[in-house]
């Protein structure tokens, strides 16, 4: 037997935080609110990747960011389907740094596309852009190239790993 809608356990959000979908990146999502540091963004960001949440990603790309200069119709149907090429298996925040209005945020975010091992860690730059924290641009390293398990990475041991 089904068991009604509001019997149902809330669906745990995508970004790892271990809150339910609808209490953590939902109105982020839909526009009801700005996430209040790099952190809950970066969060936001991985969990509108998983659920194909386009708009958000869109929203939340600083101008400045490159693709800003593609049209913005084929900008989200190519973040759309990208949805339906990965599964997203787990987000980890490794480490950050804010300085005022601009931000670092390490993470490892663990992917599959196609069966295929995707995952990788990136270190983002955020700004704040006078309304809300946006996406600048990222160092990304493929998990397998990294060389160490990405747990106890800092900021700083990720730039000597990188070359940066």
């Amino acid at each position: 037997m089904k068991r009604a809608a509001k019997d149902r356990a809330p669906r745990p959000c995508p970004c790892c935080s271990g809150a339910a979908y609808e209490a953590c990146c939902a109105p982020y999502h839909r526009g009801e609110r700005e996430a209040p540091d790099p952190v809950e963004l970066m969060r936001s960001r991985y969990s509108a990747f998983a659920l194909g949440e386009a708009e958000h990603l869109w929203r939340t790309l600083h101008a400045d960011h490159p693709d800003r200069g593609e049209p913005r119709d084929a900008a989200l149907r190519s973040l759309r389907a990208a949805k339906d090429r990965r599964s997203y298996k787990g987000l980890s925040i490794l480490d950050e740094r804010r300085r005022g209005r601009e931000a670092e945020v390490l993470f490892c975010a663990r992917i599959a596309e196609r069966g295929e091992d995707r995952s990788f860690v990136e270190l983002s730059d955020f700004a704040h852009d006078g309304v809300g924290w946006r996406y600048l641009s990222g160092v990304l390293v493929p998990l397998g190239e990294l060389g160490r398990a990405p747990e106890g990475l800092t900021i700083d041991t990720f730039l000597a790993i990188a070359g940066g």
